[in-house]
């Protein structure tokens, strides 16, 4: 007998070999119906496969874990559909990613996107023909034969590499049958039909260029109709704000390849980052930093001792010099911060020292990761190392979360949650160093009011990061901010302060983040608002467009008070009707238009034109002024 324990704390015996499907027949019918998996002491497994004793739960499609589980069935069934309609073609991998999955395969003939719709047709009918899902336990020899034999030669070597001491399963689905580790549904009905074949894509078979060349198939699959319909919109609507687009539109920015993953800002997009730069800096000054600047390049020696050469050193930009020099472009500002609170003695009254720099830094990323301005080789972080006192960490960390709200909420986002990333499998310092930093960062982090989420892995080399993930307007959600709790830097680098005792103490190095980078972070805002900032963010304020040439000098007129307002204003004097003046400005997400003629000019009026908005107000020139003025205030200086 085995002892199954329930969520409601009830303990039932139930006969050796039994399913889920049998425990769940015998609660009820209507259990069974809905339960697509078990998960038996956390671990997801199929519905008729053997239990043990343990904690059970049913699993339905609600669940996010069918969800999962959906997805990879789906990419079986495109597996196979694919294999129906073009035999001779090998599966080799097909996991989950993010809001869907991928399958890749190897065929002389290049797949089309014009493939795609029989392929979709082929799966819904594997769908219809409810092929029922089986896990089956193989001997490797037995595998390795099976699959060399009937052609597939990627699964045979798959098989090959796996450690001798792990199950080798395979998984029919009908008569077609795939390696898997699982789980799986009980049929391929419970995929459903909520699904879409996205894009094509090249792939080296396990990622290796040396390798065959793959051809990879991404869809995506969701427990209904509805979920699929609203993932669309989604989709449509992010491209429609896909921050390249958005950003040649307005003429904000560009990259080129004599520079992959440096930016080139035009004037209009420095002028935004410099109205966020300018925010930032006197956010921090109010809240307590002194900002440096660091060199671009230091020595390797320095790069060794702080453990990045070692551990980060494949990611960073390295020179020699005609005297031996070996040199790095930092990838990162802690060491050069360290070295500045290094130079003089420090005193425990001196504590916290909150140090910050819109520093400059390059790493190398692989072209292929590169993407716009989110992901770059040369970005500036709106970077702040704390130096403070053991017994000032929770109070410093409660700080940071106060200005990090403040920060996203003036910015018009909305935190999403916080994530407390653990140790690293490459990592400096020891366990009982790592032991004390994990705790110690939980500590703070629930004292400043904030619940966890645990990501095991995740944390920097030298120690644990709370993570702080943003939502932007249509629901996406980006990490950005941080706050890294680091022992192993200060001992590395030497650093020291008196404390109350006159002994010599190791300061506590707290790295933080808000933005995380200005690129990133102007990318996500860019997609946030699509290109239409609120008006103390946008690059260009208000477009002064005549009606006819004779309101000419009165434009120059406006514009000129415009400006000496201290708003961000254009004049558009050509000879073309103002209507198409106005769709060439909303394009371009000019958020104010004062549009002005022949009337307005012998009045001494304005006509203001909003940004997706057909009326119009006309005020006098002072009360534009007024208006405009207060709205263009950056949110730090209203309160």
């Amino acid at each position: 007998m085995i002892d199954l324990k329930f969520p409601d704390g009830s303990v039932r015996q139930y006969p050796e070999g039994s399913s889920g499907r049998d425990v769940a027949a015998a609660i009820s019918k209507s259990l069974e119906k809905r339960t697509l998996l078990v998960r038996l002491d956390g671990e997801l497994i199929d519905f008729d496969r053997p239990l043990w004793s343990g904690a059970v739960e049913f699993v339905d499609r609600s669940d996010p874990d069918a969800l999962d589980t959906i997805r990879h069935d789906t990419a079986h069934v495109l597996a196979e559909a694919v294999q129906e309609l073009f035999p001779g073609t090998q599966v080799t991998i097909g996991p989950n990613v993010e809001d869907g999955f991928y399958y890749d395969f190897a065929r002389d003939e290049p797949f089309s996107t014009d493939d795609f719709a029989a392929i979709e047709k082929k799966m819904r009918e594997i769908v219809d023909r409810d092929e029922k899902i089986v896990r089956e336990e193989w001997d490797r020899d037995v595998a390795i034969a099976h699959f060399e034999e009937i052609g597939e030669s990627y699964k045979a070597q798959i098989i090959r590499d796996i450690p001798a001491d792990q199950q080798i399963s395979v998984y029919r689905q009908g008569a077609w049958k795939d390696l898997c580790r699982g789980p799986h549904l009980p049929s391929t009905k419970h995929v459903g039909k909520a699904f879409k074949l996205t894009k094509l894509a090249g792939a080296y078979w396990r990622g290796d260029q040396n390798n065959a060349q793959l051809q990879r198939i991404y869809g995506t699959a969701w427990a209904s109709e509805e979920d699929l319909a609203a993932y669309l919109k989604r989709v449509e609507e992010a491209e429609k704000r896909d921050h390249r687009k958005v950003g040649k539109a307005m003429d904000l920015f560009h990259i080129q390849e004599e520079g992959k993953g440096m930016v080139f800002w035009h004037p209009k997009g420095w002028t935004l980052y410099r109205a966020l730069e300018a925010y930032m800096r006197r956010m921090t000054e109010a809240g307590g930093y002194v900002e440096v600047k660091t060199p671009q390049i230091l020595d390797r020696s320095l790069w060794e001792k702080s453990g990045h050469w070692e551990k980060f050193g494949h990611a960073m930009f390295v020179c020699e010099t005609d005297e031996g020099e070996s040199l790095a472009v930092k990838p990162m500002n802690c060491p050069g911060h360290v070295q500045i609170f290094n130079v003089g003695q420090k005193s425990y009254r001196e504590l916290p020292l909150r140090m910050g720099e819109f520093g400059s830094c390059h790493r190398f990323e692989p072209s292929g990761g590169l993407h716009g301005i989110m992901r770059v080789r040369a970005f500036t972080q709106d970077d702040g190392h704390i130096f403070c006192r053991d017994d000032q960490i929770e109070s410093e960390t409660t700080t940071f979360v106060k200005l990090l709200y403040q920060v996203y909420e003036d910015l018009g986002v909305e935190l999403h949650s916080v994530k407390l990333a653990l140790r690293p499998e490459l990592r400096a310092g020891t366990d009982e160093v790592w032991d004390i930093a994990e705790q110690k960062l939980e500590r703070a982090a629930i004292a400043a009011g904030m619940t966890v989420e645990m990501l095991p892995g995740e944390g920097a080399f030298y120690g644990p990061k709370l993570e702080f993930h943003l939502k932007d307007a249509i629901g996406r959600t980006w990490q950005c901010g941080t706050l890294q709790l680091d022992f192993v830097l200060p001992e590395r680098l030497d650093a020291e302060y008196v404390g109350e005792d006159g002994q010599k103490h190791r300061p506590v190095m707290l790295h933080r983040a808000i933005l995380g980078t200005f690129e990133r972070f102007l990318g996500i805002l860019i997609e946030n608002y699509g290109g239409a900032f609120p008006l103390w963010l946008s690059p260009v304020q208000a477009v002064v467009a005549t009606i006819t040439s004779d309101a000419d000098g009165f434009a120059d007129e406006v514009a000129a008070k415009f400006k000496a307002a201290g708003l961000r204003v254009e004049t558009d004097l050509r000879n073309e009707k103002v209507g198409y003046k106005i769709r060439e400005h909303s394009l371009a997400k000019v958020p104010v238009i004062a549009v002005v003629g022949r009337k307005e000019a012998e009045e001494g009026k304005v006509a203001i034109r909003r940004l997706g908005s057909q009326e119009q107000t006309v005020v006098t020139v002072e009360e534009a002024i007024t208006m405009l003025t207060a709205e263009a205030t950056p949110p730090d200086l209203r309160r």
